[in-house]
């Protein structure tokens, strides 16, 4: 019975690893942008200091880009989040999405409160070209769990841009 609990187990982790290898090469087709960045800024908005964290020594120990603690001076942002990057939009607590102004106010859209989803948590990573918002690269990993490891979200994620990038 263990035995084909494990099995399962396994089955399962290798699915879910394949459909995020699957999301990240669709989106390789951007990655000129990237390869010409020589700086990034580190937005984590993911909440956890752990998941972060590695995410940041990931990127370090990558070495590819400058990691600059400016904004305004990174040619792409790397943008860490529990939920997915929509362009500067934002998911309130009742499930609409909203907007953010100039002043941090939110302000929510004439859009219908969209359902929300199940208990799983992901973690997100997403390339951003900071001058036009354009989403250059992003990929999804599951948040937790005994196979994947507890804070382990952020540094696959980031391996994950590193296989799509090379050196």
């Amino acid at each position: 019975m263990l035995r084909a609990a494990f099995v399962v187990a396994a089955l399962m982790a290798a699915n879910l690893g394949a459909s995020s290898a699957v999301r990240a090469q669709d989106q390789k087709a951007n990655s000129a942008k990237i390869l010409s960045a020589k700086s990034i800024f580190f937005d984590d908005q993911i909440g956890d200091a752990a998941v972060g964290g590695a995410a940041l020594a990931e990127l370090k120990r990558w070495g590819r880009f400058q990691i600059v603690q400016d904004q305004s001076h990174a040619d792409l942002i790397i943008l860490l989040s529990a939920d997915p990057y929509h362009g500067g939009n934002v998911i309130l607590a009742n499930g609409q999405i909203g907007t953010i102004d100039a002043n941090g106010n939110t302000e929510p859209d004439a859009a219908p409160i969209q359902k929300k989803g199940n208990a799983a948590r992901d973690a997100y990573l997403t390339v951003i070209e900071p001058k036009s918002n354009e989403v250059l690269w992003s990929d999804s990993h599951v948040w937790g769990g005994v196979l994947t490891g507890k804070d382990s979200a952020g540094e696959r994620l980031v391996k994950s841009l590193e296989k799509q990038v090379g050196k």
